[in-house]
């Protein structure tokens, strides 16, 4: 490959590597500033937050059903269906819940947030917000930011939560009693499990709302820009969370020694 085009590729990768985290630094500064636009975030709490509960609670009781039918085909053998129920919470708090939750809501909240800044872009409201003196980044990025750092956390716990509640159902045809169900949740989860379930969808959250602001404000291109757009984020936030997921994973692996 040419040694130009290879300098070029990492110079516009380091660019646009520098310009996201420029994003997210002052986004992060904005948060604690006035004004906090509180009707904007409450507005993009119900867009982002209430309106993506049915998919998610659609994503957790049936991956809590199949995991409990995988769980429980391959410990009947060894008669230890009463375990079933620890396996299931263990493995959707720690790490199904909150990816099938971030994924599920990157597709449906991140396209979301890139199409409407996109467009407005594309439709010249934003110049005309920026001529006006407004800040970009407080108005338009701090509010769904914030919404999706709050809202992201609760969709994974109820995602959790109906997540079990089908291993159970799950379970209740292969004749195990609710009591023996909830008596193995202790055996294979730890307080730490349950403080790793919330702080990754709150990085993710955190992942998808700034990948959504950030690809949106850089909308070209017109009505065909904003699409392409819209697909650059949710493949973004997708790989993002993934990466992510892996390193947050290591370092609560690393602090329980």
């Amino acid at each position: 490959m040419n040694p130009d085009v290879i300098d070029k590729v990492l110079l516009f990768f380091f660019h646009e590597l520098q310009n996201y985290f420029t994003l997210t630094g002052r986004t992060f500064v904005r948060i604690f500033r006035r004004p906090f636009y509180y009707r904007e975030f409450a507005i993009q709490f119900d867009k982002l937050g209430f309106s993506s509960l049915f998919i998610c609670t659609l994503t957790g009781l049936f991956s809590g059903m199949v995991m409990a039918l995988q769980s429980l085909i391959q410990l009947k053998p060894f008669a230890a269906t009463s375990y079933v129920g620890g396996m299931v919470a263990v493995t959707m708090i720690k790490e199904l819940g909150p990816v099938l939750a971030s994924l599920m809501v990157a597709g449906r909240v991140g396209s979301a947030i890139t199409a409407e800044l996109g467009t407005m872009v594309v439709t010249e409201q934003v110049d005309a917000m920026r001529v006006e003196g407004t800040d970009i980044i407080k108005r338009l990025v701090v509010p769904r930011f914030k919404a999706m750092l709050l809202a992201l956390p609760l969709l994974t716990i109820v995602t959790d939560m109906v997540s079990i509640l089908g291993g159970y159902i799950m379970s209740a045809g292969y004749n195990i009693n609710p009591i023996m169900y909830i008596s193995g949740l202790p055996q294979f989860m730890v307080f730490q499990d349950l403080i790793e379930g919330v702080a990754k969808p709150a990085v993710f959250g955190a992942i998808i709302a700034i990948t959504g602001c950030y690809v949106g404000l850089g909308t070209k291109g017109g009505a065909e820009g904003v699409g392409a757009a819209a697909k650059k984020a949710v493949v973004l936030s997708s790989v993002l969370i993934l990466i992510c997921d892996f390193f947050i994973a290591k370092i609560f692996v690393v602090f329980r020694g």
